[in-house]
């Protein structure tokens, strides 16, 4: 499995799109931010076919400490990032 960077998609988005590695480089950053603020506010982006982005509380926890099993540690509630995979990115991924 290869593992791409952002600095891949860049250069995918340049060459695509016939535009510079700056320009391309200020619309992923573009995107990026605008689905941060998104999540920030708690809300959820869809994108029809492809996803859905949104964040959920998650409860905090009493966990073990890995090098202490015998120490129990107090995880705080904190606020995660989700994907939830839509339909059109399934089926092409499941080859439908």
């Amino acid at each position: 499995m290869t593992k791409y960077k952002k600095s891949d998609l860049v250069e995918h988005l340049a060459q695509k799109a016939s535009l510079s590695k700056k320009q391309s480089e200020d619309i992923v950053e573009s995107v990026l931010d605008y689905i941060t603020d998104v999540l920030k506010k708690g809300d959820e982006l869809t994108f029809t076919g492809f996803g859905s982005f949104s964040a959920k509380m998650r409860k905090g926890r009493v966990g073990i400490n890995p090098k202490n099993p015998s120490q129990s540690v107090n995880i705080p509630p904190s606020v995660v990032a989700r994907f939830k995979a839509g339909k059109g990115l399934k089926d092409t991924l499941n080859n439908k």
